[in-house]
């Protein structure tokens, strides 16, 4: 007997009236049509179950502090920073540790158990690195949360960077950050990033870099870490995230940057949410959204991750981190509503975000860890189009979150019926 059958489940990749055996924490098969004995048979009755959605770029430390210390009133990136500069000096280990595990709770419900989180080392005490090295361990039955140390400050242009940065390397976190574009100068930016990709070859770890989150088309520091990528033989273990100047550069040098992104093997990281949000907040109109190209970049054989960066904080005032929200926002901004594109938008903020983590572990095959979500939704289209509940998330063979599957009652025209949407195709 097994531990867990979810039967009757439509994958991803269109097959239907499978079963996934779950023996312990790992997947012992998947067929279809079976009906093994199990302790416990989840019936998905003909419903998606997806691999757990992957959110490859967020910020723990500064979520669900909104309006602290006040509302920004401009909307716009740089009056962020300035908030989150004003607000770090009162910062507490026990209100970072304890906005992260409710954030880590909503992830749960949502069905997001891979999370990529930035945390700020330009804090002389280094909190919120502590504080998230905790959660780390706290949640890590449930969520594989993985670190970036993220120098928010400039690593050249906040005097303690070096310092800091490398000590929380030495805590602990995962993976080299950094944020060119916020340093004094396009030389700065160039060199902060040819030495964190020194210490990513030194310390054998990944790189993730904030860059090019700017509406100016000259801030080309993609071009930069491409080079450095390729030089220093990081091919596949670098991620360029935001790259919102490429929504504003020319189609020429964009022609030219694409497949030097694909050659140095880098992924790139949009955030349809908050790109949209902060970019094109000097313009009249006609007004950009920001977003990087991503219908582009996935065409020319790049990977495309999508993260959904914030969550009620200085910059952002909304979110649930509902990836589905994140790529129903990014197929909307990015034009891709062809079927293909719909789904390689899911694939986004699944198998293309553990890819940028470099979680090969992960993804519903024979052999991996059991874990998975049920989802309210025939298939993935129509996951990103209804948003649905998450009827069970499953994390190694556990069931750690269960939603009741409801369906609205209506009165209308004198009638009363239960309703169900029109399904997609």
């Amino acid at each position: 007997m097994i531990d867990l059958a979810v039967v009757d489940a439509v994958l991803p990749d269109g097959r239907d009236r499978v079963t996934i055996a779950c023996d312990g924490e790992r997947i012992a098969s998947i067929a279809r049509d079976a009906r093994p004995d199990a302790r416990r048979t989840i019936d998905a009755r003909g419903q998606l179950v997806s691999p757990p959605f992957v959110d490859a770029h967020f910020h723990m430390d500064s979520a669900l502090t909104y309006g602290m210390p006040r509302v920004n009133r401009s909307g716009t990136l740089l009056e962020g920073i300035q908030l989150w500069r004003e607000l770090k000096p009162s910062l507490a280990h026990a209100a970072i540790r304890e906005r992260a595990l409710e954030l880590c709770r909503w992830s749960v419900a949502r069905g997001t158990l891979f999370v990529r989180s930035h945390v700020d080392v330009c804090d002389p005490e280094l909190r919120a690195v502590k504080a998230l090295l905790e959660v780390r361990e706290l949640v890590r039955n449930e969520i594989d949360l993985q670190l970036v140390a993220f120098p928010q400050d400039g690593y050249l242009r906040w005097p303690e960077a070096e310092r800091t940065l490398a000590t929380a390397l030495d805590m602990g976190v995962d993976v080299v950050g950094g944020i060119p574009h916020f340093e004094r100068t396009m030389a700065d930016g160039a060199a902060s990033i040819e030495r964190l990709c020194a210490i990513a070859v030194e310390r054998r770890l990944l790189v993730d870099m904030h860059c090019d989150e700017s509406d100016d088309p000259l801030s080309r520091h993609i071009e930069v870490l491409a080079r450095e990528t390729v030089r220093r033989g990081l091919h596949g273990r670098v991620t360029a995230s935001h790259l919102t100047a490429m929504h504003s550069m020319d189609n020429y040098y964009v022609s030219k940057l694409i497949p030097l992104m694909h050659e140095a093997g880098i992924t790139a990281v949009a955030n349809p949410l908050i790109n949209i949000t902060l970019q094109g907040r000097h313009d009249a109109y006609p007004k950009r959204r920001g977003m990087t190209r991503v219908k582009e970049l996935l065409e020319a054989g790049v990977n495309v991750a999508c993260g959904h960066d914030c969550v009620m904080d200085p910059w952002y005032p909304l979110g649930s981190h509902d990836m589905l929200d994140v790529a129903h926002m990014g197929l909307h901004v990015g034009h891709m509503t062809g079927d293909a594109e719909m789904r390689a938008m899911f694939d986004c903020v699944t198998v293309n975000g553990a890819r940028a983590l470099h979680r090969e572990a992960y993804g519903l095959d024979a052999g991996r860890p059991a874990d998975m979500v049920v989802l309210q939704a025939r298939n993935a289209i129509e996951a990103i189009r209804l948003r649905p509940a998450r009827l069970a998330v499953i994390r190694r063979g556990r069931v750690i979150a269960e939603t009741p599957d409801v369906r609205p009652v209506v009165t209308l025209a004198g009638a009363t019926q239960e309703v169900t949407f029109r399904p997609s195709p």
